[in-house]
């Protein structure tokens, strides 16, 4: 970027507006994939855990498609939508999705922890 891209002081209104908002998707995407590794908690069910290996897949590829368009399409200005995007937010969308459906009823069967009274000694 330092060296391929003039500075954005310099760069046409719809470049440099091209440039901010491939760079959300980047950072979004992002976002969701750290969520993702932080807070995963593989299903007992098969069909649970298997929508969510299916669910991380397209969120784990979902940056690349998302850097290359941020790379590529700034340059074609306003109208600069290409499949890169398309294949960076789409699989997106559908693996948060997936993980989401894999999740519905697991909270019904959770149970709460227990919380200590410390100075009365009970639960």
């Amino acid at each position: 970027m330092h060296r391929g891209v003039p500075f954005f002081h310099n760069l046409p209104a719809d470049v440099h507006l091209m440039y901010v908002s491939r760079h959300i998707y980047v950072a979004g995407s992002a976002i969701v994939n750290v969520c993702l590794g932080l807070y995963l908690q593989m299903q007992n069910a098969s069909w649970r855990r298997l929508l969510q290996i299916a669910g991380s897949v397209p969120v784990i590829l979902s940056p690349v498609f998302l850097a290359m368009a941020f790379s590529q399409e700034p340059a074609l200005g306003i109208a600069g939508r290409s499949w890169r995007s398309q294949l960076g937010m789409i699989p997106l969308v559908i693996g948060v999705g997936l993980h989401f459906v894999a999740s519905l009823g697991k909270l019904k069967n959770r149970t709460l922890p227990q919380r200590i009274d410390s100075e009365a000694g009970r639960p």
